[in-house]
């Protein structure tokens, strides 16, 4: 909270309504040889006007350089006041509503998120909300072997462009679960699955695809997801909310859609701060929904017959047999999630392609102007959103090095992911044609 209102006074009543002496007495079951006298190391407490100028120095250390990284964090405008309501008490300080019908603007506030994401994906039912992008694709593998039992293998196939980072996610927490994670085969070409290299007959759970991919290019996701259920898995998409406003919606790859569509949420008015908290998203058909790990928000009616919100599927294990649990690290991101539903709010449809077009128009120009530096080409042809790997003729860790002595942060190293000298850049609705021509030429700079 930015203020805390209680005087000495409101203390002293406050203690003195709950028959307590002090403060102190209310840690009194902390056996005494517990207790510490001080904390070592900490300094000498501050005053409000001195602690307001300590943090302002702290932040200046971070400086405020122009970022061109994206990789899966992305720097869009954020109206203020998205988080001006955002961080009002009544939802600042709210979580999941465990006595969900006392908790109704908490409910509706989901419910309007997850009618928003579903309307993005194109989907039938949204859950409310994972911890993050990564963690979602976990547990969608998770849904995937629950869901479509005909198959035994608990093999999941990944297309080229799912992010590393998304695979150790997935691997690290289904990979003890039987599941195994396999990639399909690269066209060198394009970035995107070598379709003529693609085995039949593997017995795949499911089917991963990320569109955009984690290098930027555009997969045929209508080919992929026909080629996957006709191998009897389920399609499992990984989508970027803002691309949706441009790009089919998962629900509508191929004959009969994606099966499950998960992402993060991060782009959707939540700034970048050091990793997180973020949050992911995650719908499905309404035939998978029973498998769908988290909760889910529904709207009913009273016995007024006014209209009210619930907790309509919660298969936690907080609140059913563990044994007919989805999942038991599915609590939702609250705070961000509220933030999105604001974000989608104020901008609405025509305002988030606006966004879109925006970011995929500037990433145009600066990779047309990279690429007309000596030693920088693109890696992949084919069409892109708001990212692109480039092709760097000598190491990248200098190139990035010296953008950023000029306050510039210059892209992702996508040498370990790509085997050659590599450079991820992504440029969003954020940059102005001046930030992107001086940008060009700092890059001209250092590849001189």
């Amino acid at each position: 909270m930015p203020f805390i209102p209680h005087t000495e006074k409101d203390t002293q009543e406050m203690l003195a309504t709950i028959g307590a002496d002090s403060i102190d007495d209310l840690f009194d079951e902390i056996p005494a040889e517990l207790r510490i006298e001080h904390l070592y190391g900490v300094p000498e407490a501050h005053n409000e006007m001195e602690v307001s100028r300590l943090m302002r120095r702290r932040a200046d250390m971070d400086g405020s350089p122009s970022c061109f990284i994206g990789a899966g964090a992305y720097e869009h405008h954020i109206p203020a006041a998205v988080w001006d309501i955002a961080t009002r008490g009544e939802f600042y300080s709210a979580y999941t509503p465990y006595q969900a019908e006392a908790s109704q603007g908490t409910l509706q506030v989901i419910y309007e998120y997850q009618t928003m994401i579903t309307e993005l994906t194109g989907l039938d039912v949204s859950n409310a909300s994972l911890y993050d992008g990564a963690s979602a694709l976990a547990e969608a593998a998770l849904m995937a072997v629950r869901s479509n039992r005909r198959v035994k293998t608990g093999l999941v196939l990944l297309a080229p462009g799912v992010s590393p980072v998304y695979e150790k996610v997935a691997a690290a927490i289904a990979g003890s679960q039987g599941l195994e994670f396999r990639r399909l085969p690269v066209d060198s070409a394009t970035g995107n699955v070598a379709f003529d290299q693609v085995e039949d007959g593997q017995s795949p759970v499911a089917v991963v695809v990320q569109q955009p991919s984690f290098p930027g290019t555009l997969e045929d996701v209508d080919r992929l997801t026909d080629w996957a259920h006709a191998e009897g898995a389920m399609m499992i998409g990984i989508v970027n909310p803002v691309a949706l406003a441009l790009l089919k919606a998962p629900g509508h790859w191929g004959e009969a859609g994606a099966d499950i569509a998960i992402g993060e949420g991060q782009p959707l008015g939540v700034p970048l701060s050091s990793g997180g908290p973020y949050f992911g998203f995650m719908t499905c058909k309404q035939k998978h929904v029973r498998q769908m790990p988290g909760r889910i928000v529904g709207r009913t009616t009273d016995l007024d017959g006014e209209p009210g919100f619930t907790l309509t599927l919660q298969a936690r294990e907080q609140h059913i047999r563990r044994t007919k649990a989805t999942s038991n690290i599915c609590t939702n991101q609250g705070l961000m999630v509220t933030a999105a539903t604001i974000h989608m709010s104020l901008l609405g449809f025509e305002g988030l392609a606006r966004v879109a077009r925006k970011s995929h128009a500037n990433t145009m120009r600066f990779v047309d102007g990279l690429c007309a530096i000596d030693g920088i080409e693109r890696l992949y042809e084919g069409p892109y959103f708001h990212e692109v790997a480039l092709k760097l003729d000598r190491p990248v860790a200098p190139v990035l090095a010296a953008l950023a002595e000029q306050d510039i942060l210059g892209g992702f190293n996508l040498t370990d992911y790509a085997s050659v000298d590599a450079l991820l850049v992504c440029v969003t609705e954020t940059k102005t044609e001046a930030d992107i021509d001086s940008t060009i030429a700092a890059f001209a700079e250092a590849m001189a």
